[in-house]
Parts: C-alpha cells; sequence; structure tokens
C-alpha cells in the first residue's frame, strides 16, 4: 500500500482510478454522496476551535467581536 498526498478535489481519485480510498475530512457528506462514495470509518472526530487571548479580547474587544458574532450566528 503507497499513501501519497493529493491537492484539489479528493472525491475524484477514485472516480480516476488514482486511489482506492481517500482521507477526508467530512462535514455534511453531501459531497460524498454527490460523487457516489460513502465513509467506511471514522478516523477521529473533528471540530473547529477559535482561541482568543483573554487580554487582546479585552483590549481588542470592537475588533474582535464581529468575528465571534459570526461564529455564533454560523453555529446557531
Amino acid at each position: 500500500m503507497d499513501l501519497i498526498k493529493l491537492y484539489g478535489p479528493m472525491e475524484l481519485a477514485p472516480l480516476t482510478g488514482l486511489a482506492d480510498a481517500i482521507v477526508d475530512l467530512v462535514n455534511t457528506g453531501n459531497t460524498l454522496k454527490a460523487n457516489q462514495l460513502k465513509a467506511v470509518e471514522e478516523i477521529a472526530p473533528v471540530s473547529a476551535r477559535l482561541i482568543v487571548n483573554q487580554v487582546a479580547l479585552k483590549v481588542k474587544r470592537a475588533a474582535i467581536q464581529p468575528l465571534l458574532d459570526a461564529f455564533a450566528r454560523a453555529a446557531a
């Protein structure tokens, strides 16, 4: 078995015969379904985190708040 790092649309690799399987971050699974692929195993759960320095949060609150608000809206 060989591991090859590819760039671009990974979903095409199995369809073109370039790979038998791919490892990819999957959010909704819509891209997998659209390319007739299926997840066969979860390697690890993945989540995103926003990390803000406590001092920067106090000192630069006006600059950081729009980003915090955007994340809150996206998560709702």
